[in-house]
């Protein structure tokens, strides 16, 4: 038996992929069976759900938990983002709803705050909010929906976020994060001009050698993960880019490591070296602009615009965009006026 597994829980798009090749004696098996022998930190209610999810192929083809399996079938299976060891205490943490329905929620997220539990954070997460907001909702009380995650965005970057209310849901979402079907687009402010209009940057990336914090970018398609991200310029400032980013992978910090391996850091991204002034000139006002700036964004300029995907229930194409938050959209007006007042800027 060969057997692949590829563990994602680093990621921004929360799921397992396995991949098992039957060996020749094995007997006739039902397929949740054999898959639950080789799982062993996967119950059979998450096997089930990703069966009903469409989530188990044999062959290249969906399978019903009854099929049995062959002697050379080639099995793949995606798995929803495990349940969490230990439990999530409510607290009672503003969030910004703005939909929701008995499958999913969509919230708009602000800065400063860690998606789930752990490496330090253990509350006043926004797995913390919303435990507390579906025990104090009547209609999710009543239906007993639990908040289960989809993806995550970084701690200061801001925007939409999708979250399943059920197992099943969470399980058809991991799908299309998976199948990478999943809309998703991001607003940027990056250091530099651009060279081009619209690109594509691609690189494997995997957590640096020098700094576990970080993650860096690799031409050994042996190391880390597949990535590409697309980009298009919506504003020159000169020394600043405006881009817009459209994620065909959604890795670990993939935008700011992306763009600080072309030498273009997300502005004030202080993990990725962005918090430096780095372009423009030596002039103290100038110093002392940039300075202001990074006061009034004190976080990477990273904004999760919109989010489209299918809704796991009513197979519905479903669509949420954000505006940039006030921080973001201040620093901009500023730039602005500073080009406008320096039309002669070149770098």
């Amino acid at each position: 038996m060969n057997e692949l597994n590829e563990h994602t829980d680093e990621s921004g798009e929360l799921y397992e992929h396995y991949r098992f090749k039957v060996d020749r004696g094995q007997a006739p098996l039902r397929i949740d069976k054999y898959l639950f022998s080789k799982l062993s930190d996967a119950s059979r209610n998450r096997i089930q759900n990703a069966s009903k999810a469409g989530n188990i192929l044999v062959n290249d083809e969906p399978v019903k938990p009854n099929y049995k399996v062959r002697p050379l079938d080639i099995i793949t299976i995606v798995l929803a983002y495990p349940p969490r060891d230990t439990e999530i205490y409510p607290e009672n943490i503003p969030i910004n709803v703005v939909y929701e329905d008995r499958e999913v929620l969509v919230l708009n997220k602000e800065s400063g705050m860690v998606v789930h539990p752990g490496h330090g954070n253990f509350s006043g997460t926004l797995l913390n909010a919303l435990v507390y907001y579906f025990l104090n909702t009547p209609e999710n009380k009543s239906a007993d929906a639990k908040p289960f995650l989809a993806h995550r965005i970084d701690k200061d970057t801001t925007g939409i976020l999708l979250i399943a209310k059920n197992e099943l849901a969470q399980s058809k979402l991991a799908r299309q994060f998976y199948d990478h079907t999943i809309d998703r687009i991001y607003i940027a402010l990056v250091w530099g001009d651009l060279p081009d209009d619209e690109g594509t940057i691609t690189g494997n990336i995997a957590r640096s050698g020098r700094d576990r914090t970080v993650m860096a970018i690799y031409d050994d398609e042996e190391i880390g993960r597949h990535a590409v991200t697309h980009y298009r310029v919506l504003e020159r400032f000169g020394y600043v880019t405006l881009v817009e980013c459209k994620l065909e992978t959604g890795r670990t910090h993939q935008i700011r490591a992306h763009f600080k391996h072309i030498g273009h850091p997300l502005f004030n991204d202080a993990k990725y070296g962005g918090d430096e002034i780095l372009r423009g000139t030596t002039f103290t006002k100038y110093k002392q602009f940039v300075q202001n700036c990074f006061s009034l964004i004190p976080r990477q300029a990273l904004h999760a615009k919109s989010l489209g995907f299918i809704h796991p229930a009513t197979r519905e194409h479903m669509l949420f965009d954000s505006e940039l938050p006030e921080d973001f959209q201040t620093v901009l007006e500023k730039w602005r006026k500073y080009t406008q007042r320096n039309e002669e800027l070149r770098i």
